[in-house]
This record gives structure tokens, C-alpha cells and sequence, in this order.
């Protein structure tokens, strides 16, 4: 008994060594994962350098052709206007997404279902987000209680009409405030008339919540900024990317007489860009810049593509199914689609 007895209080002081010595492991684990990371992008562009000498000059004859010429320009262009206003939304997306709370939102909005829906358009206003970050947090609000009324208007208007997007769109579209006016009453007529709608049509057995994974327990609000942040910055610039790469194409290689058959009738260039933001999946801090770049469609047509795109696109139709199921985004993108081009068409041809 003595024996037991001092074997265990000898042990005891060695229970703080060892803490220590797991919180040093963890903390050498991270830095030996930071310089492995390191390492193999030093790797990586090294590579795409060597590659880059042995076909440069081969490539640098095949861009003589004004016609790759003019694709470059126009994909330089688009990217190097969006990126910083695409990293100062995922910058404060990610810090809205990890350091407000969700029962911050939930007490902003009234009980009453018809007047949170516009009170949730308001809010999505003031709290920049992505459209990546709005869905589960338009998961979350509901799971707390708020009206899904509510929280789907919040969801389509947090990514629409924040201030990020909004200066970015004046940036894109300097000397026109009016489509700056344009894309905000248009999206948040959306956004507002889709929870109205949802509150007319809407029915709880089409939304099926999947469980949320939570946090893991050691992970402090730092690592979860700094997570959140390189996830939809990496996520949203290769979308960002692609959709300059696409308009880029689409303007060299669609002949101008196609162009003009599609553009000179605004039945058929509202909804034909309103199509191709679905498919471009833009980021909603940077479609401006590309919508800018379509100069052989109307204002109007080019609103539809501002409009649709951050509530409509085939990355947030997954999202969507994935939290609350294949039905609801079924419904929900339709719906949204036909919505958000209809009102993109009303105000535009009001404003512009």
C-alpha cells in the first residue's frame, strides 16, 4: 500500500513535464508544417519557372497574335482589379464569420417573420461576407431559432449588397454611381422578395439540415481567422480566375455579329448573362470588374450578371445542397434565378 501510494505521488510532478512537453510537440509540429509548406511552394514555383524558360520563347512568338494579345489584356486586366477587393472581403468575411456570434444576429432580428425579412437585408448589408461564408451562417441562425425567412434573405443578401461589393462595383464603373444605386436596390429587391416568398411558399420539410461539424477544442479565434481567411481567398481567387479567363475568351473568341444578335435584344442578353453568371461562379467582390469587361452588352444585361451572380451560381447550388438538401436548393435556385433577373430587368430599365 505504501508502495502504491508513493509510486503515485512521485508520478504526480511529472504530470506538468509532460503537458509542457505536448504543448512543445504540437507547437514544433506546426512549424515543422509551416516549413514543409514552405518548402514545397518554393518547390513548386521553381518548377514553374523552369518550365516558363524552356516555352518562353515559343510562347512569346505565339502572343504576337493580336488576338492572345488582346485575351491576356483583358484577363490581366479583370484579375489585377479584383484581387485586392476579393481579399479585403475575405478578410472581413472571415472575421465576421469567426468573431460574431450567431446570437448577435438572431437578436437584431424581430420575431415577427415579415418584418425580419427586411430587417435580415439590412443586416446582410452592413456585415460583408462571401457568398461561401453566408450559408452556413443562414444554417446556423436557423438552427438558433431565427425565422427561415429570415435567414435566406440574409444568405442572399450579405454577399449582394455589402460595402465591399458596392465600392467595388463604383471602381469597376467609374463615372456611373447609377449602377453602383442599380445593383444595390436590385439586390436587396431580391433578396427582401425571396423571403417574402419563402414565407408565401416556403415549407420546413424541404429544409434538411445537415449537422454541423464543430471546432475542434484547442483551436483558438487566431487559427480560426487565419483558416477561414486562406480558405476563401484560395476558393474564391481560382473562381475569380477562371471567370476572367472565361470573359476573356468570351470577348475574343465570340464574333462580334453573334455578339450583336444577343446583345441588341434586351429579352435575350438579360437572361443570357444572367446563365453565364451561374456558370462563372464569380466571387461577388469581383464580378463587377468582369461584367465590366462584357462592354458589348447593355447596362442592363450586365446589372442581371451582378445580380445573379453572388445569389445564383453552381458553387453556391452545392453549398446549398450540402446544408440544407438537394430539394430546397432545387427550389430556392430557380426561384432565386428568375427573381434576380426580373428585378435586375425592372430597375434597370429604370435607372439605366
Amino acid at each position: 500500500m505504501n508502495d502504491k501510494t508513493a509510486s503515485r505521488v512521485g508520478s504526480a510532478p511529472d504530470a506538468a513535464p509532460s503537458t509542457q512537453q505536448g504543448a512543445s510537440g504540437t507547437l514544433t509540429g506546426r512549424l515543422l508544417r509551416v516549413c514543409l509548406d514552405v518548402f514545397v511552394g518554393a518547390l513548386v514555383l521553381a518548377l514553374v519557372a523552369g518550365i516558363a524558360v524552356l516555352v518562353a520563347p515559343d510562347l512569346l512568338a505565339r502572343l504576337e497574335q493580336p488576338a492572345l494579345q488582346a485575351w491576356g489584356t483583358v484577363l490581366a486586366a479583370v484579375v489585377i482589379q479584383g484581387v485586392p477587393f476579393l481579399l479585403l472581403g475575405t478578410v472581413v468575411s472571415a472575421a465576421v464569420t469567426t468573431l460574431v456570434p450567431d446570437r448577435v444576429l438572431a437578436r437584431v432580428l424581430p420575431r415577427n417573420p415579415v418584418l425580419a425579412v427586411p430587417v435580415a437585408g439590412a443586416v446582410g448589408a452592413l456585415l460583408p461576407g462571401c457568398e461561401c461564408a453566408s450559408v452556413p451562417v443562414a444554417g446556423s441562425l436557423i438552427r438558433r431559432g431565427v425565422a427561415p425567412a429570415a435567414a435566406l434573405t440574409f444568405l442572399l443578401a450579405a454577399p449582394a449588397v455589402n460595402p465591399v461589393v458596392l465600392v467595388a462595383t463604383s471602381i469597376a464603373f467609374p463615372g456611373r454611381p447609377e449602377m453602383v444605386l442599380a445593383r444595390l436596390l436590385a439586390s436587396l429587391a431580391a433578396s427582401v422578395a425571396m423571403g417574402w416568398l419563402w414565407i408565401r411558399l416556403g415549407r420546413t420539410e424541404w429544409l434538411r439540415l445537415a449537422d454541423r461539424p464543430h471546432a475542434a477544442a484547442g483551436r483558438g479565434r487566431l487559427d480560426a481567422f487565419t483558416r477561414a481567411l486562406q480558405h476563401d481567398f484560395l476558393h474564391a481567387g481560382g473562381f475569380l480566375v477562371l471567370g476572367a479567363a472565361a470573359a476573356a475568351t468570351f470577348n475574343v473568341a465570340v464574333p462580334p455579329s453573334v455578339l450583336e444578335s444577343f446583345a441588341g435584344s434586351p429579352w435575350l442578353a438579360v437572361p443570357l448573362l444572367g446563365v453565364l453568371a451561374v456558370v462563372l461562379s464569380i466571387c461577388s467582390e469581383a464580378d463587377a470588374f468582369v461584367a465590366a469587361s462584357l462592354s458589348g452588352f447593355s447596362p442592363t444585361a450586365r446589372l442581371a450578371f451582378m445580380v445573379v451572380g453572388p445569389m445564383v451560381d453552381l458553387k453556391l447550388i452545392a453549398l446549398q445542397s450540402g446544408t440544407f438538401g438537394r430539394a430546397f436548393a432545387l427550389r430556392f435556385s430557380i426561384a432565386t434565378f428568375a427573381t434576380a433577373v426580373l428585378t435586375a430587368a425592372v430597375v434597370g430599365g429604370w435607372l439605366l
